[in-house]
């Protein structure tokens, strides 16, 4: 049984599990750095500015505008050198494992996200974006590699009497990090929006931030240094996911 959304609260569920839907203009566009590459721009960056993956996923809008809503200025980076000088970088995601790793790789932004992540500025998966930092998925016979920046592969939900798959709703977070940066004033328990038929096994327990219970419990958010990922989408979590983004953005200002 799916939990409850919290009163008042509806989210539409069509348009969460495709990709390819077209890309959105900029609303804000930062500064650009075209003559350089994201792996070379490690010592000039904006202080403010935090790139934002576009490889055709159909939810850039909600999270741009999530973001400019608790104070970042947000630059689309359709090409690497769009994140090369960025403070920080937000890679979201929706539809499948492999459409986003050959969107990147088409675009020459899978090297150059996992270069800009070993400068140790702030990196923020969402969703798909989450589980591309892992090394592999079961999904539709998967073929592509992941980043492969965590151990472990990408599964599906097992099938069990009455569970609906994908989980696409309200559920809660068992905060096992509390010191993880992220959920700073977030209470263990809080409810968030998750869209999803897979999830990530992570190899080291140790990365696992929060874990959350869809008939069996799993890594909902993980956390390494400077790397950030979420299965849940902040973007569509309401208070909860607005305090995780701004303290997102915090990090990148620091």
């Amino acid at each position: 049984m799916l939990p409850r959304s919290p009163v008042g609260v509806k989210h539409k569920s069509d348009g969460c599990l495709s990709v390819g839907q077209g890309r959105e203009e900029p609303v804000c566009q930062g500064k650009r750095n075209s003559d350089r590459l994201a792996y070379t721009a490690t010592e000039h960056y904006s202080a403010r500015v935090i790139a934002l993956i576009d490889y055709g996923s159909g939810n850039l809008r909600s999270v741009h505008k999530a973001l400019l809503k608790v104070g970042a200025e947000v630059r689309i980076a359709r090409r690497p050198d769009e994140i090369g000088d960025a403070r920080a970088v937000v890679l979201p995601g929706v539809g499948a494992f492999d459409d986003c790793i050959h969107a990147l790789q088409k675009q020459e932004l899978l090297e150059a996200s996992r270069q800009f992540m070993r400068t140790g500025r702030p990196f923020l998966g969402i969703c798909v974006g989450y589980q591309a930092l892992f090394e592999k998925s079961e999904e539709f016979s998967s073929c592509a590699a992941g980043m492969g920046v965590f151990q472990g592969k990408v599964v599906r939900f097992a099938q069990q009497n009455g569970l609906k798959i994908p989980q696409i709703g309200w559920n809660q977070l068992e905060i096992v990090k509390p010191e993880c940066p992220l959920f700073r004033g977030i209470a263990g328990g809080s409810f968030v929006y998750f869209v999803h038929s897979f999830f990530p096994k992570p190899a080291d327990a140790s990365i696992v931030a929060t874990r959350t219970i869809y008939g069996e419990s799993f890594a909902s958010s993980v956390w390494r240094d400077n790397i950030f990922a979420t299965q849940f989408h902040p973007e569509k979590s309401q208070k909860v996911g607005l305090q995780l983004l701004k303290n997102f953005v915090e990090l990148a200002q620091r």
